[in-house]
């Protein structure tokens, strides 16, 4: 007659098998997270479970030191000393932006689960507020 299994071995099967079930319940649609710590070392809580960098892929534009090109020109300005030639006139866009603000502690994020990854990871697509 087999022995009774100690409290340790029971308690391994049942997070042997709890494991498993959660591997297969992968997360089927986006989910909202909240923002615990900002980049770089971003923490993002999502259904009660801290999400750090290496479950994370952060979209450029959220992350500080983003830089993106602006081509264009200024809408009709009036102004200047009063000349005429001052009278109403645009100014050209050719530079580069570089965006100085990042995710913020309390900040509501978008996360979308990539799928096919040996690992859980999810995109962090976009900021928002509830309205």
């Amino acid at each position: 007659m087999a022995g009774i299994p100690a409290a340790s071995q029971s308690v391994a099967a049942i997070v042997d098998i709890m494991h498993r079930v959660i591997k297969d319940e992968l997360p089927r649609g986006a989910l909202v997270g909240i923002v615990e710590q900002s980049p770089p070392e971003l923490v993002v809580r999502a259904n009660n479970i801290p999400l750090t960098n290496k479950d994370l892929y952060c979209s450029r534009y959220l992350l500080p030191g983003y830089t993106r090109h602006v081509k264009g020109e200024t809408s009709d300005k009036a102004g200047g000393s009063g000349d005429a030639e001052y009278e109403s006139h645009r100014h050209p866009i050719d530079n580069d932006e570089t965006w100085t603000d990042t995710l913020q502690p309390g900040t509501a994020v978008l996360l979308i689960p990539i799928y096919g990854q040996d690992e859980q990871l999810y995109w962090v697509v976009d900021s928002g507020v509830k309205l």
